[in-house]
């Protein structure tokens, strides 16, 4: 090391901090300047007078970040499967090198001249090297962005979000509290607001998702509700299929009569109902064996929801023989009052209508919507507003889930093979992790999004999850978040998170975290050599809630 110091010119840049390369036989060595010390008689002798006369011999400590083909730069090479040589020769490196490195990250040689890249910001302690990031290195095995409220988290998804609009990808928001408005003024922006705008059709939730809203206790009331949608079902199975069923009207009731056992019998059906007082159990039976296929589809559910609670009274009959008795069981009715009542009241709630559609509401429907952004050819982000969804009966962490299953959904067909998707999760700590329990309700996962984790990068659907806690997001999810964008942590628990989460990332790296200060990032994972100390450059457009002057 003694020859690095004595370089005068070599010495004006050798900072802690600073990039250094060593020379070996064959390979080169990229390494980090961590620490600079003097033996102890030269430090107490150091002042300003002896400073230019007498020779000191400082000592540097350095870490080995890669290596790569001396005569071949490009070639870097993943991990560290040699040491330099002792006497080897250090140089402090160039800011073209390490620019032309970095572009390199997660990219094949012959990809390198088309990969379309971001240019995020600049080293913290070199402010000349512009950090250019290819999105494969990003996002090609999701992406997590973490740090302290005012760390520098939504300026750095506004990068990406400009990043990939640059690149003529396609993205889509999820954006809590309407922060990232201001990208509605870009052409290629598509915007939406939930309630106001556009609507998610309860049809694509799932039974359990229905479970999650309506809340009914285990031993009896699910059971209930689970008979008063398959009714219903079957009910809308039968009207939408009049051509091909032996149908009559009578004035009050659709009648659909089936050969049965005991000769030709009916099922009634009113106002979208199925009656059961003192009907025959056969009709229907034959009638539910026809449309078994549509009816036990429980991730997608035609029926007409507003007569949901009045379908469970009707399903509050016991069956004597053949049929169903006359009289209503005042036992099942009596225990099933208070879901009829919380359904009638969510139901008729507008803000739930608003959300979930469920009065033909005139605002337009959410997932026609991401089918047409998905093949429209001009648009490259899909902002999707949850700032007027409401947070009570955990109706945001329901929607965001449904949101995210129906994209997995439509991944699984490969749509996204050829023109990739990176969905974009702000506050990510609210919709992952979640579980619904209360009192009378059995604990149900809301798990769309660690299944987006697991098996999606494969189909083309990326995530991009931002939180302030990565200790509340299930380690199983950020486990698979191959890309770090790290801004400064405090907390014990999060660095601990983010320690076994990412395989790159060294105590020595995760020490300068608490120190970051707003903007400054290190990015770390598994297409990254080497982390990287950057200082993100401001956004064009910057977020809508930056923080409030006093």
């Amino acid at each position: 090391m003694k020859s690095f110091f004595h370089n005068s010119e070599i010495l004006k840049g050798g900072l802690v901090g600073n990039y250094v390369v060593i020379e070996g036989e064959d390979k080169g060595f990229l390494c980090k300047l961590l620490e600079v010390t003097l033996p102890e008689k030269e430090r107490l002798e150091l002042s300003e007078k002896t400073f230019s006369t007498k020779e000191f011999h400082p000592t540097g400590r350095l870490e080995v970040l890669l290596s790569f083909d001396l005569f071949d730069p490009l070639n870097i090479e993943k991990g560290v499967n040699s040491l330099p040589l002792i006497g080897s020769k250090v140089f402090i490196c160039s800011s073209e090198f390490l620019a032309t490195h970095f572009r390199k990250f997660g990219v094949k040689t012959e990809d390198l001249e088309t990969a379309p890249t971001i240019k995020l910001g600049n080293l913290i302690y070199d402010k000349n090297v512009s950090v250019n990031l290819s999105l494969q290195s990003l996002f090609a095995r999701h992406c997590a962005v973490v740090g302290t409220t005012g760390g520098g988290k939504s300026y750095t998804i506004s990068k990406f979000i400009e990043g990939i609009i640059e690149a003529n990808s396609k993205a889509i928001i999820i954006d809590p509290t309407g922060e990232y408005s201001g990208f509605d003024v870009k052409t290629e922006v598509e915007s939406t607001k939930l309630i106001t705008d556009s609507y998610f059709p309860y049809q694509n939730l799932t039974i359990n998702d229905l479970f999650v809203l309506f809340r009914p206790s285990g031993q009896v009331q699910q059971p209930m509700l689970l008979e008063a949608i398959k009714s219903l079902k079957l009910a809308k199975c039968l009207i939408n299929d009049i051509p091909k069923n032996n149908h009559s009207n009578n004035g009050t009731h659709d009648i659909f009569s089936f050969n049965t056992k005991d000769g030709v019998q009916s099922v009634f059906v009113e106002n979208g109902l199925i009656l059961k007082s003192d009907q025959f159990i056969s009709p229907f039976n034959n009638a539910y064996y026809k449309y078994k296929g549509i009816i036990e589809n429980f991730t997608h559910n035609n029926f007409e929801i507003l007569q949901l609670h009045n379908q469970i009274s009707n399903e509050c009959y016991q069956i004597y023989g053949k049929q169903w008795a006359k009289k209503q069981d005042e036992r099942n009715f009596s225990n099933s009052t208070s879901l009829i009542i919380r359904i009638n009241n969510i139901i008729s709630n507008d803000k739930y209508t608003g959300m979930f559609g469920f009065n033909n509401p005139a605002t337009l429907n959410l997932i026609e919507k991401i089918d047409s952004f998905i093949t429209n050819p001009d648009k490259n982000i899909l902002r999707i507003s949850f700032e007027d969804v409401p947070y009570d009966f955990q109706a945001r962490e329901i929607l965001a889930n449904a949101l995210g299953r129906y994209l997995l959904n439509k991944s699984r067909t490969l749509v996204f093979r050829e023109k990739p998707l990176v969905l974009f999760v702000d506050e990510a700590h609210q919709f992952l992790n979640k579980k619904v329990k209360d009192e009378y309700f059995e604990s149900t996962e809301l798990s769309a999004f660690d299944s987006i984790a697991k098996e999606s990068r494969k189909y083309g659907l990326f995530l991009c999850l931002a939180t302030q806690m990565p200790r509340d997001i299930p380690i199983g999810t950020l486990s698979q978040m191959g890309t770090f964008v790290t801004h400064r942590l405090i907390n014990h628990y999060d660095k601990e998170a983010i320690s076994s989460a990412c395989s790159t990332a060294n105590k020595e790296t995760l020490s300068f975290l608490p120190s970051l200060g707003s903007g400054e990032a290190i990015i770390m994972g598994v297409d990254f050599p080497m982390p990287l100390s950057i200082m993100i450059d401001r956004p064009s457009i910057v977020p809508t809630f930056d923080t409030p002057k006093f």
